[in-house]
């Protein structure tokens, strides 16, 4: 597709070579207009997914009801979260080598599929198994939807779009939490998943319409050997995490197998991945300080936002007795700060040209979100715990996409796919590791605490298993007989504030590993045909500006997007 628009919107020609390094190929020029087309079904894949994490929030008190398995809770979520994270790099290295499109598609029929069977479910077991497939079209659908971004913009330019990104995400953390409290309150928790179906339908459709890139398909061997090393690693680690303390005792046979196991395999894949001729994570991108560092502060700030954002719909229902559509409603200051914050820094990173002071000063704001979150009582006013959540929510727009942009421009054009999933990868890593761990965190000291508390009214405590029977939905617990129902729902803001107060030191650590970065100016406007081998070609032979960071980032100096634009 010409930058005119006056070619017809067909697939461009795919090219096949042999051996492993791709020849170039011009790579189309594209008008804001179809720009804006494309961004727009990218928004929509983005929106589904995200939809489909928050929407689920809210209805988690009721399932659990419906399903049994309290202690199962944390899994719903982080069986989610574990699957997009060890399938995010895989997607990213093979859309490198077989085109953004067609994953992008499989990626959204595999979500579709797996929704079907989410909502189908009969028990809790069937439920997180359908979660955990369905995770897999989730990470393809994350990580690709940036990479796209990332090949038709420019850095300079993709602050602004960065801020799109995230404002999908913001609304449809507004619109998720209302979705699933009128879902669950009207037809049942079901639809929460089968809600998310027809809309990544049209995604679908309306991509396939808009996105025409040129792909040079390479003879490679995919690294399946790595992967699995890679997936065996976090799997074993996540689940010593989420079993730990409940299955079996943290000092236990199982505990140490599974710690084994994760090293063991972390090794393995770090001698295959030295030695494959296309790895799954690339050693070389471990040389880059930009790329280690906003790593950690990633991984860090997915440990607080997912752990702190899943539990909070129990706070509200569990402690304060909302309904799950109240819940929704009262969630949407955090959401609402964090989709225009996000949306004002793309801009801003767009004009000047500067990304690190952002998300330096969101650290900061979500450290201090949480520890104001950690005060939480059940006669806490609430609008201090929406101003709460506004301080958090503020963090993360000034944060989240930047992060993965800082990681885009000092990445090799060759790189960007994997550069791009693997920010993805240590973010989704840190979230399923947070829900995990926050997830024992909350049923330890629920189950503890309660006791407590009952012992300090001078009631008798019932026994473990009469305990886990009465943590049923929050109707069901607002029902309870005095006072059983107030030591519950104070067991459970004793066990938030520990989740919260342990997110403040590890947010203050992510802010201390990106403080570390150097920056580097972020480049140029307008994407250009590149040669992976090193040659540059211009869509229409203009002048090329030079990253001097990275001599193979070539971007022509004139501006695709028109100054009224700007």
């Amino acid at each position: 597709m010409s930058a005119t628009g006056s070619q017809p919107a067909s697939e461009p020609p795919t090219t096949t070579t042999s051996g492993t390094t791709p020849q170039s190929t011009e790579r189309p020029s594209f008008s804001h207009k179809q720009i804006i087309e494309i961004v727009w079904a990218l928004l929509l894949c983005l929106f589904v997914t995200s939809l489909s994490a928050t929407v689920v929030g809210t209805a988690l008190p009721t399932i659990v009801g419906d399903l049994g398995g309290q202690d199962q809770l944390a899994w719903v979520a982080s069986a989610t979260l574990l699957t997009t994270t060890v399938s995010t790099p895989l997607w990213g290295k093979i859309s490198d080598l077989y085109g953004r499109k067609p994953l992008m598609q499989i990626a959204i029929a595999v979500f579709v599929v797996t929704s079907l069977f989410a909502g189908l479910s009969q028990t809790m077991g069937e439920l997180i198994a359908a979660r955990a497939a369905q995770g897999v079209g989730m990470g393809g659908v994350i990580a690709l939807s940036q990479t796209i971004m990332a090949d038709i913009v420019s850095p300079r330019e993709r602050g602004r779009y960065a801020g799109y990104l995230g404002a999908s995400f913001g609304v449809a953390t507004v619109a998720g939490p209302l979705i699933g409290g009128f879902l669950v309150d009207g037809p049942g928790w079901r639809w929460c998943f089968y809600v998310g179906i027809p809309i990544a339908v049209v995604a679908s459709l309306v991509l396939q319409k808009t996105l025409h890139l040129s792909f040079v398909r390479r003879k490679t061997r995919i690294d399946w050997l790595g992967a699995m090393f890679i997936t065996a690693s976090a799997s074993a680690l996540l689940l010593l995490l989420s079993l730990a303390g409940q299955e079996f005792a943290w000092v236990s046979p199982w505990s140490a197998a599974l710690v084994l196991v994760s090293l063991v395999s972390l090794v393995l894949a770090v001698l295959v991945e030295r030695r494959a001729t296309e790895p799954i994570l690339p050693p070389r991108l471990f040389r880059s300080p930009t790329f280690c560092l906003t790593g950690i502060a990633a991984f860090l700030v997915g440990v607080a936002m997912f752990g702190a954002m899943i539990y909070l719909p129990q706070y509200l229902q569990v402690v304060r007795g909302k309904s799950p559509t109240v819940s929704g409603l009262l969630t949407i200051p955090l959401v609402i700060c964090m989709l225009s914050v996000s949306m004002v820094c793309g801009r801003a990173i767009t004009r000047w040209g500067r990304w690190k002071v952002f998300p330096l000063v969101g650290l900061l704001l979500v450290a201090t979100g949480s520890a104001l979150l950690s005060t939480l009582r059940a006669d806490t006013d609430l609008v201090a715990v929406c101003a709460y959540m506004a301080v958090f929510g503020c963090g993360l727009g000034l944060t989240m996409q930047v992060l993965v942009l800082a990681v885009q421009n000092t990445s090799e054009v060759r790189d960007l796919g994997i550069a791009t999933s693997s920010s993805t990868f240590f973010r989704s890593m840190g979230g399923a590791v947070g829900v995990a761990l926050f997830g024992a965190i909350l049923t330890s000291g629920v189950t503890a605490s309660i006791p407590e508390v009952l012992a300090r009214r001078g009631a008798r405590a019932p026994s473990e298993d009469s305990l886990s029977s009465h943590l049923g939905t929050p109707a069901e617990i607002g029902a309870l007989p005095e006072p059983l129902r107030t030591a519950i729902r104070e067991g459970f803001t004793l066990g938030l504030d520990r989740i919260y107060l342990l997110a403040v030191p590890l947010v203050l650590l992510a802010f201390f590993a990106l403080l570390a970065v150097k920056e580097v100016p972020l480049r140029g406007r307008v994407p250009v045909a590149v040669d992976l081998s090193g040659g540059v070609e211009t869509p229409g032979g203009g002048a090329i500006s030079e990253c001097r960071h990275h001599p193979s980032h070539a971007w022509p100096n004139a501006g695709r997007i028109p100054p009224e634009h700007e």
